[in-house]
């Protein structure tokens, strides 16, 4: 039976004990996806409609929202409705999974402290549990798309913002679940965070209505990460710019998330 090494890591050591943490979470993938979908059970147990009112209040909000933007903006509804619902399904998953991983390690301290398993399973369980109340979402677009007999477009493009998106959430939902677990002040600051950004970042308005300091935009890390997925779906082309911003935030947020993380792995089951 292997002994647990309580020395303190130091160096290099942190770093490999990351990565051995990180693969071995790969290994046990179906555990992260199990416990993912147990929660989304237990969350709507007794409920009639389930995760389905997921659906309802997506389809609500968009309707809503797309018939009073389109005459704030003065814009069709036909060519605006698609780009809004895409763009709030899309910033629903995002904004899901930054304030749900700030209690990725909190949540399941009674787990952490019961069972030794790698920390990043619990980081897979909460990324399975926002994807599958995400899915919930998407059947809004797909009837969408059909009332307007609109047919989305697909590039080569596409499957580098799925991968991005991929890894960009594990990366904020580990740099998160470590500060949420030192500091329990981290869940409303991101939410408050996020509740700006969605102001900021082109989620009511569309990129073009911008003319003067359209540059500024790729300031804000939301808008390449929203765009990477929404512009190919809507038959945009990206400029090279969006790309080069999308993957320059993505190599710093995983440089800072696995530095973050190597250093305090050790001291996580102390402060949950």
């Amino acid at each position: 039976m292997p002994v647990m090494d309580l020395r303190p890591e130091r160096g290099m050591a942190r770093v490999v004990h990351a990565l051995d943490d990180l693969s071995g979470s790969l290994r046990l993938l179906r555990l992260g996806w199990m416990l993912g979908w147990l929660d989304i059970k237990m969350r709507y147990r007794g409920s009639l409609l389930g995760p389905f009112w997921v659906t309802i209040s997506t389809t609500i909000l968009v309707a809503a929202m797309g018939m009073l933007y389109a005459t704030l903006l003065h814009t069709d509804l036909r060519a605006y409705l698609p780009f809004l619902c895409f763009s709030l399904v899309l910033w629903s998953y995002l904004s899901g999974v930054v304030t749900d991983g700030c209690c990725a390690f909190t949540s399941t301290s009674s787990l952490i402290h019961s069972i030794r398993m790698p920390f990043t399973v619990h980081i897979m369980r909460v990324m399975v549990r926002n994807f599958l109340t995400f899915l919930h979402s998407v059947g809004v677009i797909v009837v969408l798309f059909a009332i307007f007999r609109i047919t989305p477009t697909f590039n080569w493009s596409l499957p580098a913002g799925v991968f991005l998106w991929i890894t960009d959430l594990y990366a904020i939902t580990l740099m998160l679940g470590v500060l949420g677990a030192r500091f329990r002040d981290m869940p409303p600051i991101a939410a408050n965070v996020m509740q700006i950004l969605f102001f900021v970042t082109p989620i009511l308005w569309k990129p073009d209505l911008i003319y003067l300091g359209r540059q500024y935009m790729l300031l804000d890390p939301c808008y390449p990460l929203i765009e990477i997925l929404r512009g190919p779906f809507m038959g945009v082309v990206l400029r090279p710019s969006i790309w080069f911003m999308a993957l320059a935030y993505s190599v710093v947020l995983w440089c800072v998330s696995f530095l973050l993380f190597a250093r305090l792995r050790g001291r996580l089951a102390y402060w949950v």
